[in-house]
């Protein structure tokens, strides 16, 4: 997975050390969690009290967990591909695109985590098709 943000060294430098360890610990989820749909690494990054802001997901670590596992079940194949990710203090934003299978058009996604104690506590997301036509020649990414 690449991560401009995390591969340039003037970039990193700009982020405070809490900043630094924020985006690593969102880049692992994705890495061992999102990325491979494995519920069970969830408590590695995820506190109990987990705050869910995604109007489809119950609270806490358990409805996601289920969800991963419905997700893994049903499309297997699914790709979360990273195009940006950005901290600020104790939130982590990043931007991607959701593929369900091959030749899926997809997703834009813009998921926001709010991190307390080295742990993802807080999660908004923002989620946009994308059509097969649109009036707008550039992409979404």
């Amino acid at each position: 997975m690449h991560h401009p943000a995390q591969d340039n060294p003037a970039q990193a430098a700009r982020h405070t050390p809490l900043e630094q360890r924020n985006l690593a610990h969102v880049t692992g989820l994705f890495e061992q969690v999102l990325g491979p749909l494995d519920a069970d690494a969830v408590d590695r990054f995820i506190a109990p009290d987990y705050i869910q802001h995604n109007q489809g997901v119950g609270q806490g670590r358990e409805p996601l967990k289920a969800l991963l596992r419905h997700i893994r079940a049903e499309t297997p194949e699914a790709v979360h591909d990273v195009k940006r990710i950005f901290a600020d203090g104790d939130h982590v934003i990043v931007h991607y695109h959701v593929r369900r299978w091959p030749r899926d058009r997809g997703w834009a996604v813009v998921d926001i985590f709010r991190l307390h104690e080295g742990m993802i506590v807080e999660h908004w997301d923002v989620v946009q098709d994308l059509p097969e036509s649109s009036p707008n020649p550039i992409g979404p990414f």
